[in-house]
């Protein structure tokens, strides 16, 4: 117990297995850098209320890993720096009260793993930003009573996290229309929030205003109203797809009909590379004027031989064919 003895810093005489410390109502200044208390790795309850500690440097307790309890209520602290209360991990109850915070910055909270109790009473809160909120719902006990909150739109967040905590004596400071009302009993159209009216789409005006000087009101479409559009779209769509197969049929019939004509008949001729007419002629003159017994087939003959409608190769033999030597020969003969 080390209250109230104009201390401007903790005495270096104390042994380092206490674990709990009395430093209020004294004088202490607190470093700007390093810790406060040095060797003391036992020490749960640390009371440091009713100092002119005007701003907790960074990493101020980060050596008192096992703190469980810490009173800092009526130090006149007006910030709080991101790692104020690093190495804090196993913090059960934090006391802020009766000092001059104007807003709480989320990094405060993140140290904070275990913490139960926080107490924000007294102070020049008139806001908490809805993150802050957030990470506030995993300390079971907080306590927001007498902060002059600013009772507008921007307090909606805090009106909704009241009323899931059941919150009471939380009241507002302004506007003076609100003044002294509990923030958690508010609605939205009190705090000035103009909230949007959502109607379904689809649904008209008309629909939803009573005809006067008559008892019955136009009921609204609801979803039904909305179906339509994607009826027509599956409805375009079946006939487009309709259309792709129809096209993509008649391109493969005309393909198919296309390569049909393009087959070409056969050649009527009767001897390689000649005039089918010629030919005949010198053939008459030729075995007319010898008197040869051999005649040209005809092409009923060839068709007869010939029934399985395809032509060999060799289907005239070289033999049947005379040499140009000897046709000139019984010409001259002639």
């Amino acid at each position: 117990d080390c209250n109230g003895k104009s201390l401007l810093h903790a005495p270096r005489s104390l042994p380092s297995n206490i674990t709990s410390l009395d430093l209020s109502f004294n004088n202490l200044v607190m470093p700007h850098h390093g810790t406060l208390l040095l060797h003391f790795p036992s020490l749960r309850s640390l009371n440091l209320s009713s100092n002119a500690l005007l701003v907790l440097s960074p990493a101020a307790f980060s050596n008192l890993g096992a703190l469980r309890l810490l009173d800092l209520s009526s130090c006149s602290i007006a910030y709080l720096y991101t790692d104020a209360f690093k190495g804090l991990g196993n913090l059960h109850t934090l006391l802020l009260r009766n000092n001059s915070l104007q807003e709480l910055e989320v990094p405060f909270f993140l140290p904070l793993k275990a913490l139960f109790h926080l107490d924000l009473q007294h102070n020049m809160l008139v806001s908490v930003d809805a993150l802050s909120l957030q990470l506030m719902e995993a300390v079971p006990q907080v306590r927001l009573e007498g902060n002059p909150w600013v009772c507008d739109c921007a307090a909606y967040p805090l009106q909704r996290w009241l009323q899931r905590r059941q919150a009471v004596q939380v009241t507002c400071a302004s506007p003076p229309g609100l003044q002294g009302r509990e923030v958690a009993a508010l609605h939205s159209q009190d705090l000035g929030c103009r909230m949007k009216q959502r109607f379904p789409r689809g649904v008209s005006t008309a629909q939803q205003i009573t005809v006067p000087h008559s008892n019955t009101t136009t009921s609204p479409s609801g979803k039904g109203g909305r179906s339509w559009p994607y009826l027509v779209g599956f409805l375009v769509a079946a006939i487009g797809i309709s259309i792709l197969i129809a096209l993509a049929a008649k391109c493969k019939l005309f393909h198919k009909n296309f390569a049909s004509y393009r087959h070409r008949p056969l050649p009527e001729t009767s001897s390689i590379g000649g005039n089918p007419m010629e030919d005949g002629s010198g053939w008459d003159r030729g075995f007319s004027g010898r008197g040869a017994s051999k005649s040209h087939p005809s092409a009923a003959d060839l068709q007869a031989e010939d029934d399985d409608g395809f032509i060999e190769d060799n289907y005239i033999q070289p033999s049947e064919q005379l040499p140009e030597e000897e046709e000139r020969e019984s010409h001259l003969s002639i």
